[in-house]
């Protein structure tokens, strides 16, 4: 199965020079927990609610702070084109939940694929060993301004 088979198309996205209160406003009228943020057509990062938290609110920063100061940069992505397996594996590998998904023809956000997306749509091992990965301790990404 493919990528685009399963993943949730159009997404919301926000800007990098957005304020942290809408892209919590997107998230609450989405039920989301994370949001892409594009640029000119382009992804820039991602933003989750758990930035807003702990990068944001508990550092004191308030809710007209762009979110380009809080969102992870380092956005992993997936083409539509790939196997689901493919993304499960990258998501074991790196620990996370949910892949940003391209379009390989022009290279723009097209959606985003998820644990649960996988979960619902196959019958096979990808969930599970995806699940299996991102659950274990250690990995690279952390909730810090610096790492």
């Amino acid at each position: 199965m493919k990528v685009a088979e399963c993943m949730t198309p159009d997404v919301e996205t926000v800007t990098p020079d957005q304020p942290i209160r809408e892209a919590a406003r997107f998230m609450l009228r989405a039920d989301t927990g994370v949001l892409p943020v594009v640029q000119e057509a382009a992804l820039r990062g991602m933003i989750t609610d758990r930035d807003i938290a702990v990068r944001a609110v508990a550092e004191g920063m308030g809710p007209d702070t762009p979110v380009g100061e809080v969102m992870s940069d380092d956005v992993l992505c997936v083409y539509e084109d790939q196997s689901v397996e493919e993304a499960a594996q990258l998501m074991r590998d790196e620990q996370i939940r949910r892949l940003a998904v391209k379009s390989r023809d022009d290279d723009r956000l097209i959606g985003i694929i998820s644990l649960a997306d996988i979960s619902r749509s196959t019958r096979d091992e990808a969930a599970a060993d995806a699940l299996e990965g991102i659950t274990e301790p250690g990995g690279e990404h952390n909730q810090s301004m610096s790492g």
